[in-house]
């Protein structure tokens, strides 16, 4: 059995940063750890709960019996509040919010909503609901259907994101609905969470950040492409799945956006049947899931069929190490993040920053200099 992770001597914290999403999720600090694919396993997710943050385990990309598996990990490690993120879309969403309730897990992810009947099963079985959106009218929608809050994403975001950047989309969307909002999509220290809580935000979500600790376990020589690139270094394109996602610019990436039609159609079939014997998801429930997906997103046949590409492509260069041949999710907060920290030394100088400057806010203004 794998140590339990011991809670860490927490420092006292600015009364302004216990927020609504705190006592909402039962966490110490507004600060969550996003759930990536082939990133965000137990090790990631348990150390960000240990440190006060909220860790999201990425189960979208795990059958229902390794998201068990993953979530038991977790606690053996942590009794710190987690969540799990999952497909909206998917077949089996309800036996995973089943499976969450069995093993006394309270929070419900997801990247992109599931309906409002899936919703309202779930917050009948007591989890807390909180998904992604990249657009007000979608913040809207979920409220209506329940949900307890959302993480809004504005362009900055890595992986599927949408144009509108997070200091135009965030104040938009909080004034639109009246649950909590979590933002998303640029950030990485303390400024940046006093900036969110003043544009109306209960707390930040950070992916890349947290993908870029110590605690992550992406092989080093991933670690190492993302912290040499600049605020330059990231592209926004369509050519994995068809749905657009902020990339690293890489070498696999360029020649991506080189490749004819022809080219990415054959080998997005390829993928296809890749990700299906890794996923173990019937044929059936992918025809099913890329049937809903054509709907949702008005994509063209090809669309769907790419959209095997981003979990293959990820998983090659998140848990094999093959930036040569797999793709990079990430921000451009990339660009300025320059250090491997542990979840606890990162949230923590998140915090601490994050004091100061309210402090500094809230102090009378020093005497105007003498000409």
């Amino acid at each position: 059995m794998t140590a339990m992770t011991q809670p860490a001597a927490h420092p006292a914290t600015h009364p302004a940063l216990r927020t609504a999403l705190c006592d909402l999720v039962g966490v110490r600090y507004p600060i969550v750890q996003t759930g990536m694919g082939y990133v965000s396993g137990p090790e990631l997710t348990a150390a960000t709960a240990a440190a006060g943050g909220l860790g999201i385990l990425a189960g979208a990309t795990l059958t229902l019996e390794q998201t068990r598996t993953a979530v038991r990990a977790v606690k053996e490690r942590t009794d710190a509040p987690f969540g799990v993120n999952m497909r909206g879309d998917a077949s089996d969403v309800l036996e995973r919010g089943e499976l969450l309730v069995q093993e006394g897990v309270r929070i419900a992810s997801f990247a992109l909503a599931p309906n409002e009947r899936v919703i309202r099963r779930l917050k009948d079985a007591g989890l807390v609901v909180i998904p992604s959106v990249g657009a007000r009218r979608h913040a809207e929608k979920v409220q209506a259907w329940g949900v307890d809050a959302v993480v809004v994403q504005g362009g900055e975001g890595g992986g599927h994101t949408g144009p509108v950047p997070t200091s135009i989309l965030l104040p938009q969307v909080v004034d639109a609905v009246d649950i909590p909002v979590i933002a998303a999509g640029g950030f990485h220290d303390g400024r940046g969470l006093v900036a969110a809580l003043a544009q109306g935000a209960v707390g930040i979500a950070m992916g890349t950040r947290f993908l870029l600790t110590s605690d992550s376990t992406v092989p080093d020589a991933v670690k190492a492409e993302y912290l040499r690139r600049g605020v330059d270094g990231t592209v926004v394109t369509t050519v994995l799945d068809g749905i657009p996602q902020r990339l690293l610019r890489t070498d696999p990436v360029e020649r991506l956006l080189r490749q004819k039609a022809l080219g990415r159609a054959g080998r997005s079939l390829k993928h296809a049947v890749a990700f299906q014997r890794v996923s173990g998801i019937s044929w059936r429930d992918m025809v099913r899931e890329g049937l809903a997906m054509r709907r949702r997103h008005d994509l063209g046949w090809s669309q769907v069929l790419m959209a095997a590409n981003t979990p293959m492509l990820l998983r090659a260069s998140m848990t094999e190490g093959r930036t040569d041949v797999g793709t990079l999710a990430s921000g451009q907060v990339v660009g300025v993040i320059d250090d491997l920290p542990s979840c606890q030394e990162l949230i923590e100088r998140i915090v601490a920053e994050a004091g100061a400057v309210l402090t500094r806010l809230a102090a009378p203004r020093a005497a105007a200099k003498p000409a």
